[in-house]
């Protein structure tokens, strides 16, 4: 062997150390991309199945979630912008679904609020109306006959002829009435005298200009 070589041999030893360090760092360097490109796809992948079975579920109405929280899980998936076209086509079917729900919801909320307005403005007539209760319990819880025709006499001041209609109401239904034969001031307020019982709550109430009771609504406990 000659000296030459040996003087080059170290030379040699380096760049054969160099190229391996570069070549194994290039071959790392391709290993570590193609793990971020599985890892990727493997999450995408994951994504895309978690989002077919929510949507599924959404649209079986197996989930337990509330109609706000699958509307918030909708917008999600949807932010994902994924390229599937089963996921696509879920999302539509969902999205008709939770919009068919919002609306129903919101038209239970506006019954809802009709009828507690309605009991509201119920509630305020039968404050209106306590006088007139009052005075028909005091006729029906009269002592004597003799009382009673005081109190029956001073409780048809308040109606504008004795022959005004009384309407009784023995039941209620779907917004619908169902009345009772209907008698006059005069003929019920003796009819308390004798049953010395009053067993009704004022509904409405019609009157004239004069604020005179012209009609009379009873609703039969």
């Amino acid at each position: 062997m000659s000296k030459k070589f040996l003087t080059r041999f170290p030379q040699f030893l380096l760049v054969v150390f160099v190229v391996s360090i570069t070549m194994g760092g290039l071959s790392s360097c391709k290993s570590n991309k193609k793990l971020a490109r599985d890892k990727a796809a493997a999450a995408y992948a994951a994504k895309v199945q978690q989002a077919k079975t929510d949507l599924t579920a959404m649209l079986n109405g197996t989930t337990q979630w509330t109609l706000d929280e699958q509307l918030k899980r909708l917008d999600v998936i949807k932010s994902y912008n994924i390229d599937d076209q089963e996921v696509k086509d879920l999302i539509v079917k969902v999205e008709n679904k939770l919009d068919a729900a919002k609306a129903e919801t919101a038209r239970k909320a506006e019954e809802k609020r009709l009828r507690e307005a309605e009991a509201a403005k119920k509630q305020a007539e039968q404050a209106r109306f306590a006088n007139i209760d009052r005075n028909l319990e005091n006729i029906a819880r009269s002592n004597s006959y003799d009382e009673a025709n005081q109190k029956i006499a001073a409780a048809l001041r308040l109606f504008a002829t004795p022959d005004v209609p009384v309407l009784i109401i023995i039941s209620q239904a779907e917004g619908f009435n169902d009345y009772d034969r209907p008698t006059t001031a005069s003929k019920f307020l003796n009819y308390l005298k004798d049953q010395k019982a009053y067993r009704y709550r004022v509904e409405s109430v019609k009157k004239d200009e004069n604020g005179k009771i012209t009609e009379l609504e009873l609703l039969k406990k």
